[in-house]
């Protein structure tokens, strides 16, 4: 939790931080869970849409995730890339639901099954950590909330980027309106962490 990376409310003017906890994950179970998701998700996503396209919903679930939790769990830190990951898993499941019908991979199931088990297990594990004690004088312990922010994304803004990968984003009428949705969400985010703290007297742990 020391690390520069980390997401924590004590450093919110850091805004590198609201993207770079990513790269920092609590114990090899966190980072197992992502980095299978990624392997069994993310790269065959990557092979048919394009590194840009993964790039962005990657990163918007990320962003998403700690803006989230610094509005609905504002004494948390973050860390993890688990916003980015749940991200491509939700927009995913969500593609394989809709067009269930025309897609002739053979081990469809299984994978959602899979991907189903994992995502349900880590979920499952934030929240525990989240609720348990803590070590003295180790504060919070991190939030789960940007597990859901993720998966929120990429239902959303996911759907919008997978749903052809043949047609151009900017032709999407539907890509306009989920991206006026996102930019509405970051600007009322920046404001809350402006001023709502503050406001609302909140009582934020001294950083590590």
């Amino acid at each position: 939790m020391k690390s520069p990376l980390v997401y924590h409310p004590g450093h919110r003017a850091r805004a590198w931080r609201f993207l770079t906890y990513m790269f920092m994950h609590v114990g090899l179970e966190q980072l197992g869970f992502n980095a299978l998701l990624q392997l069994m998700i993310g790269v065959p996503l990557e092979m048919v849409h394009g590194l840009l396209r993964i790039s962005l919903l990657y990163l918007a679930g990320v962003l998403a995730g700690s803006l989230t939790v610094s509005i609905t769990d504002m004494r948390a830190p973050v860390v993890g890339g688990s916003g980015g990951v749940y991200a491509l898993c939700s927009a995913h499941l969500a593609n394989v639901v809709m067009n269930w019908a025309g897609m002739r991979c053979p081990y469809k199931l299984l994978r959602m099954v899979l991907a189903l088990v994992c995502m349900s297990s880590e979920v499952g594990r934030a929240v525990w950590l989240r609720f348990s004690p803590p070590l003295p004088a180790s504060g919070p312990q991190p939030s789960f909330m940007a597990h859901l922010a993720g998966a929120v994304v990429g239902v959303s803004m996911g759907l919008t980027i997978l749903r052809s990968y043949e047609e151009r984003l900017r032709d999407q009428c539907g890509w306009w309106v989920v991206l006026l949705a996102y930019g509405t969400f970051l600007l009322f985010a920046i404001f809350w962490n402006i001023f709502a703290y503050d406001l609302l007297g909140a009582h934020i742990p001294p950083p590590p």
